[in-house]
């Protein structure tokens, strides 16, 4: 399944950090988003720039400065942001990475097909209101 769907660094950083700043009500630094990710604050912060470049965050300057959303959290799906960050949502390759399978004669029959369907819809359907609220902001 690894190779059916696989998320860079960079998208994994985004996802996880716009959770974090949809639940919140005030700025978060990319320093403060950082830590909170045990991830590098420079890689964050391009991240970051990248998806306020695209309109889903908007930069605050100043002493209390850091990112906000630029849209409601319920107006922000997973796969809109996936594909701010990595383009189409590709779901490709072998559940058994096996060079041999051939699509069309695949042993699991639909299963991949329907598991295919069912990510694409997750990511479709599951907004940042939906992820912040998991976590319990």
């Amino acid at each position: 399944m690894a190779d059916m769907l696989r998320l860079s660094e960079a998208t994994a950083l985004g996802l996880h950090a716009m959770a974090i700043v949809a639940g919140q009500e005030r700025a978060i630094s990319v320093v403060e988003a950082a830590k909170q990710l045990d991830a590098s604050a420079a890689h964050l912060s391009k991240v970051m720039q990248q998806l306020a470049k695209s309109g889903f965050l908007q930069a605050k300057r100043g002493p209390n400065g850091g990112y906000t959303l630029a849209r409601p959290a319920s107006e922000i799906t997973l796969l809109a942001v996936y594909e701010a960050l990595e383009g189409s949502l590709r779901l490709d390759g072998c559940l058994f990475a096996a060079p041999v399978c051939q699509r069309a004669h695949c042993i699991l029959g639909g299963l991949v097909e329907r598991v295919r369907t069912q990510i694409h819809e997750h990511f479709e359907a599951t907004t940042l209101a939906d992820l912040a609220e998991r976590q319990g902001r």
